[in-house]
């Protein structure tokens, strides 16, 4: 039998310095900074995917309002405006504005 040398690939050192890269920041960073990018990240998660849904429902059944109605532009026009307009992305002002300000979180 022949012996077989394995050698551990270096893709796995690559590996173990990219997963432990991050912990520096995270250290450097408040709860609060962490929490909110956890947050956005998760709202964005299924914000994103119901918004392009409905942008291409919004666009077809424009469309599809112009020739039911025989070409009635403005109907078509506000169906378009209603679903394309913004925002696109869950951002920590847009997050702030909905939930309003917390005096108690602000650093001082």
């Amino acid at each position: 039998m022949s012996k077989r040398i394995y050698r551990k690939p270096p893709a796995i050192a690559l590996l173990i310095i990219i997963l432990l890269s991050p912990l520096p920041l995270f250290a450097e960073s408040s709860q609060e900074t962490v929490g909110i990018g956890v947050g956005l990240t998760a709202g964005n998660m299924w914000f994103v995917p119901i918004k392009a849904i409905s942008v291409v429902m919004g666009l077809t059944g424009g469309a599809l309002s112009f020739v039911l109605t025989g070409g009635d532009a403005e109907l078509t026009r506000q169906m378009w405006r209603d679903t394309t307009e913004e925002p696109y992305l869950i951002t920590p002002d847009l997050a702030r504005k909905s939930i309003g300000e917390r005096p108690e979180l602000k650093k001082q």
